[in-house]
């Protein structure tokens, strides 16, 4: 029987390009091992193979990333045991948990202790139906009290449609992946104006990761990178960058040395890379100086 082939590359290119010390890496995510940390039953997608935290440690330091944020996978559901799991094995990382709204401040606290800070709630129909923004919003009032944020993860076409209670929002809110915007359709297509509309709010940060998946061609992804600039020119101060490693639901297996260096063309300026990969990080999850 033939082994289901990964998403990621088990042996990822050297980037050409030297990140700046105590760069973070503030978007990926860890599979099982599933006969340790099982994958959820009601799960959208299973990931073709294991992606554990040792091979997570070793493609970052590969890449020159010394810091982390792991989010919490859709596959593994409200169970954030493999996520807490590479937290407790290096204080250099955070977390962003996936929980129900309904989460209590007790449950809060015991996963900030583990070295959570926020919360993922995705908004695509191909992950299932889950909260509703309102109750997202109601839940961020508990947030707040331990200074947590909102991760939202949708697409170009709801932009628009949630930016009104994002607005709301009494917490920080981070966009994943230049909300998902299609990188067809060009700067001035709607779904963009509506992302660079909602940033306009001070508490709205976006991360400019997923170029491969919002783009139309094949690596090095290039029609992506006007969109990912834009941002970093207009919001540098609130912009953070990851790797999304390992790439589940991808057609292509990207090299995140080829992300990595794609970096170089999203934030041309050693300043504002710096500012993106160290600064910025270091402030919203609150790393050591």
């Amino acid at each position: 029987m033939t082994e289901p082939s990964p998403s990621f590359k088990a042996k990822p290119r050297t980037p050409r390009l030297k990140l700046p010390r105590g760069a973070c890496d503030t978007h990926f995510h860890v599979f099982g091992p599933h006969k340790r940390f099982p994958f959820a039953p009601d799960r959208s997608y299973t990931p073709t193979c294991d992606a554990p935290k040792e091979t997570l440690f070793s493609m970052h330091a590969k890449m020159g990333i010394e810091r982390g944020v792991v989010v919490q996978s859709a596959a593994h559901g409200f169970d954030n045991s493999a996520a807490a799991d590479l937290l407790a094995a290096n204080q250099n990382y955070r977390g962003v948990a996936l929980v129900p709204a309904s989460t209590g401040m007790k449950e809060l606290k015991r996963l900030h202790e583990q070295g959570f800070r926020g919360v993922r709630f995705h908004f695509m129909e191909h992950l299932g139906k889950g909260d509703s923004i309102e109750d997202v919003l109601e839940m961020a009032k508990r947030l707040a009290e331990i200074g947590w944020h909102l991760q939202i993860h949708t697409h170009g076409p709801r932009i628009a449609e949630l930016s009104p209670a994002l607005a709301r929002s009494p917490v920080p809110v981070v966009i994943d992946h230049m909300g998902r915007i299609d990188a067809g359709k060009g700067l001035e297509h709607a779904d963009f104006r509506a992302l660079l509309a909602l940033m306009g709010k001070k508490h709205l940060w976006v991360k400019v990761s997923g170029s491969e998946r919002i783009s139309r061609q094949s690596a090095p992804w290039k029609d992506a990178v006007p969109y990912a600039r834009k941002l970093v020119a207009d919001f540098g101060d609130r912009a953070l960058w990851g790797t999304d490693w390992p790439h589940p639901n991808l057609k292509e297996v990207p090299d995140d040395g080829e992300l990595v260096d794609l970096l170089s063309e999203i934030a041309p300026g050693e300043a504002e890379r710096r500012r993106l990969l160290v600064d910025n990080p270091r402030l919203f999850y609150g790393f050591a100086s």
